[in-house]
């Protein structure tokens, strides 16, 4: 589990927080460390969410079950896909389907993944980032995906990290401070270990920009 500020730390913290430092080049491996400080502030603590929902990337938001479970707020949003990383029935799960958003004219996706260092979330990176491409495309490029989990702060922004990897060839580190830009998140170790997995494949395939642009700014 990873150390959270208290409440007012964290609001003292968020006043003075800034847009992520220069991120390394791509080139060399890429650790679970070198994610966690990039995730952290310099004592080792993060941050929750303050936000039930950001949007991450253009399009592209990350959530919580809260918003995830509202398909008004979802529409009024303009929401046209939801991709829910923690499809099930548990406390820990969101127990949403496409049935759920019938007659919402949104288009549901559902990955079972629970979130334990154990699980090997990496299997679904390609499946989840096909339904974020497929809902990017839609309506002539206007369309709007949600991805979410039970609290928008380790599944949902771990498939979103494969998602700018595998689609817009970002470094792990660079994809990683691109959502905490917008989002506090804190995928536990294991993901983070699978993203830098992830990493080093599309690395030697040739796969990844040779250089960082500087990160897109709202």
């Amino acid at each position: 589990m990873k150390k959270h500020l208290s409440p007012t730390k964290q609001q003292q913290q968020q006043q003075q927080q800034q847009p992520p430092a220069d991120v390394p080049a791509p080139g060399g491996e890429v650790t679970v460390q070198q994610l966690n400080e990039l995730l952290s502030n310099g004592s080792g603590f993060y941050s929750l969410p303050t936000q039930h929902f950001n949007e991450v990337f253009p399009r592209i938001y990350i959530g919580n079950a809260f918003v995830a479970q509202n398909a008004m707020r979802l529409q009024k949003l303009g929401v046209t896909h939801v991709l829910n990383v923690a499809e099930g029935t548990s406390f820990m799960h969101v127990n949403t389907s496409a049935e759920f958003y019938a007659g919402t004219g949104i288009t549901y996706h559902g990955i079972q993944a629970n979130d334990t260092e154990q699980f090997n979330l990496s299997a679904f990176f390609e499946e989840g980032a096909d339904f974020i491409d497929k809902a990017l495309a839609h309506n002539n490029g206007k369309g709007k995906v949600y991805v979410h989990c039970r609290e928008g702060y380790s599944r949902s922004p771990t498939m979103v990290v494969a998602y700018l990897m595998l689609r817009h060839k970002m470094d792990a580190r660079l994809a990683v401070a691109t959502v905490r830009h917008k989002r506090e998140i804190g995928p536990n170790d294991g993901f983070l270990r699978q993203l830098c997995q992830l990493n080093e494949k599309l690395a030697k395939e040739g796969k990844l920009n040779g250089e960082v642009g500087k990160l897109k700014t709202k």
